[in-house]
């Protein structure tokens, strides 16, 4: 006996699923040579959505696309998968027409991670009442790297594009009038870190669509100021999302057949790739060297695009819990010594730029060990390494320099950097090579003249870097352009943007003696204005 939904909920559902799909079956059968197996062949549970980056860089600025066998060659804009496809559904949810995800329009105002988990079960959108606070695999899956990475000292959001699509998603960067920066646009998730961050705190991972990254989020703010409050976009439908199905293939290689992707079973440090033969590359050599990869007798692999890479981490694992990376034993990854002269694992590499505005000079990375990074006591000024933000962080780092550069890492947490991370290749998938992309529009910034005590257009050893953190200050006191960088470089990064600088504008001008719109260490005052002996800055 056939039973007739008899509420507004199993009618929706009937007549928007089900029935479509019947007469979709009975169609199929009335075409010659077409079956209903064909049909569904090529369809998987864990469809990675494409990242919609459609533009190429090099290792600090937009580039024409480039060819076969040419520096740069591989990256994210160049191998197009499932492009992002939304439908509006008019009554408050949005449907992801890869994922099969139905989505919450309007995240309202932010609220603790106990809300969140309670107010699903309570969400009644649409008339649903199968709503649930969304796992970080989920989420992700709405993520785009064509948003750019803010200043996160600024307050000028007119121009930014954030990492989620606005045209479907209402979405509102950090207030200031309410203390917040622009960048405090965090989305939470159900998914816990298995171990701790900082010294012991409840973790959360959550995406943040102002600046591109997944972080573990300590549930209560920091310093004991209550919980911390994030947006929250629940979701339905599709519980299968997220669930991987690996197959070890007896060659060296194993398939996700919930994604439809096929991996190196190991990686790059297994291969002994790069100068020293221990797996580590810089960003244009992992491209380079997945574009030349020949293994497990196939010659067609890449450098994963950020969200193939990230769909391959396991957040049931970690180094702290299982004493492995976060990811499944069927895949064998390197260990090595770790910043705190521990063993741990690494940050893999993705083809995909982490730009902002102006500068395309990051690439985004998963990290597969702690989330390191290192935190200054404000008291001492003593720094203390940690793992910050979780193994199964998505973050980015310079493309290519010196990793010395940057003892005390960089950004408000001071990530560790690293710069010569490992690769995982990947192959298959619904990835098409793409040759031509739009128009190139970024602006490079100018090339850095050569200041008095650079060496080859870098600064000597104790100077601040390009993009460099603020390791990249000089640590002793006494210098008057490291103390000047110091004071006013709010948000760690070894430089003083014209957000961060408190004098007239036309004064910014005249330091910033190369115009690429940044104050360096080398350009800071060196001494007290003139008429003024001593003191401080």
């Amino acid at each position: 006996m056939i039973e007739h939904p008899n509420n507004t909920t199993q009618e929706k559902v009937w007549l928007h699923c089900y029935i479509p799909v019947v007469l979709y079956m009975i169609i199929l059968t009335w075409i010659p040579g077409v079956s209903v197996a064909d049909a569904s062949a090529d369809r998987v549970p864990y469809t990675i959505v494409d990242t919609a980056q459609v533009r190429c860089y090099s290792n600090n600025a937009e580039i024409e696309f480039p060819k076969a066998g040419a520096a740069f060659f591989g990256q994210d804009a160049q191998y197009i998968g499932n492009e992002p496809a939304y439908k509006d559904n008019g009554d408050g949810t949005v449907t992801d027409l890869n994922t099969g995800l139905m989505w919450q329009g309007d995240p309202g105002e932010k609220m603790t991670f106990a809300q969140a988990v309670a107010g699903a079960s309570k969400c009644r959108i649409a008339g649903y009442k199968d709503w649930r606070l969304p796992t970080i695999k989920e989420l992700y899956s709405l993520i785009l790297f064509s948003g750019t990475d803010p200043d996160p000292m600024s307050q000028d959001t007119s121009r930014q594009q954030p990492f989620i699509d606005r045209k479907y998603f209402r979405f509102q960067y950090g207030n200031p009038d309410r203390g917040e920066r622009i960048i405090d646009s965090q989305f939470a998730t159900s998914t816990k870190y298995v171990s701790t961050t900082m010294r012991g705190a409840e973790t959360m991972f959550g995406v943040n669509f102002a600046d591109g990254r997944i972080k573990g989020y300590g549930i209560r703010r920091p310093r004991g100021y209550g919980d911390k409050t994030l947006h929250v976009l629940y979701v339905r439908g599709n519980k299968s999302y997220g669930k991987n199905a690996f197959k070890d293939n007896g060659d060296g290689t194993v398939t996700d057949k919930a994604t439809g992707l096929m991996w190196m079973k190991v990686d790059s440090g297994k291969l002994k790739a790069g100068k020293n033969k221990d797996g580590k590359l810089n960003w244009q050599e992992a491209l380079d060297w997945a574009e030349n990869l020949k293994y497990a007798g196939y010659s067609d692999w890449r450098l994963p695009n950020v969200k193939e890479l990230q769909s391959i981490v396991d957040y049931t694992r970690s180094p702290a819990t299982t004493n492995s990376a976060t990811i499944d034993p069927v895949f064998q990854t390197t260990s090595f010594i770790a910043e705190n002269g521990q063993k741990d694992y690494p940050y893999y590499w993705s083809g995909t730029t982490h730009a902002s505005l102006s500068r395309a000079s990051t690439a985004a990375y998963v990290a597969f060990g702690r989330s390191f990074g290192w935190m200054r006591n404000r008291r001492s000024g003593q720094y203390t390494l940690m793992d910050v933000h979780g193994a199964g962080s998505q973050r980015s780092d310079p493309k290519s320099g010196d990793a010395s550069r940057f003892p005390h890492g960089r950004g408000p947490q001071g990530d560790v950097i690293r710069i010569d991370n490992f690769v995982r290749c990947v192959r298959g998938g619904a990835a098409k090579v793409r040759t031509t992309g739009p128009k190139v529009e970024m602006q490079q910034a100018p090339r850095r003249r050569k200041f008095k005590g650079q060496q080859n257009g870098r600064p000597r050893p104790g100077m601040a870097s390009d993009r460099g953190g603020n390791s990249g200050i000089r640590q002793g006191r006494g210098s008057w352009g490291g103390d000047f960088v110091r004071r006013l470089d709010k948000n760690g990064y070894g430089e003083v943007s014209k957000v961060e600088f408190d004098g007239p504008a036309e004064h910014f001008s005249q330091l910033d003696r190369n115009g690429d719109g940044y104050i360096l260490v080398e350009e800071a005052p060196q001494g007290p204005p003139p008429g003024r002996r001593g003191g401080g800055i």
